[in-house]
């Protein structure tokens, strides 16, 4: 089955540190670019950083300073690592195919990340 499986997700205090991980399954990620998506309570799903096959990245000014977007080809996986976390970083975070977030890319099931004191 080709799907992406997200982790890493939890409930932590503002300043506090994760690692999300977007592991791929069922084909391989080395000819695609891979972007994490947010989707806040009550709000739209938006883009937060994407990687492409050249390891050029992108960030939503939003978390530009604070995560990175690695890749790592041979484990078939993508990473967020999120510093500072801040409460408007909450939601739902989701991996997908392309940079655009089509819906025929292929997506996962998404991983919860809660920032609360």
């Amino acid at each position: 089955q080709v799907q992406f499986v997200e982790s890493g997700g939890g409930l932590v205090q503002p300043g506090a540190s994760l690692r999300l991980s977007c592991a791929a399954s069922g084909f391989t990620l080395d000819y695609h670019a891979i972007a994490w998506f947010r989707q806040a309570p009550g709000k739209e799903r938006g883009a937060v950083s994407c990687i492409n096959t050249s390891e050029d990245t992108w960030y939503d000014n939003s978390v530009k300073g604070r995560f990175t977007i690695s890749r790592d080809d041979a484990k078939n996986t993508v990473y967020l690592q999120m510093n500072n976390l801040k409460p408007d970083d909450t939601g739902v975070y989701s991996c997908a195919s392309s940079c655009l977030g089509r819906s025929q890319d292929i997506w996962g099931q998404g991983t919860q990340v809660t920032v609360s004191s």
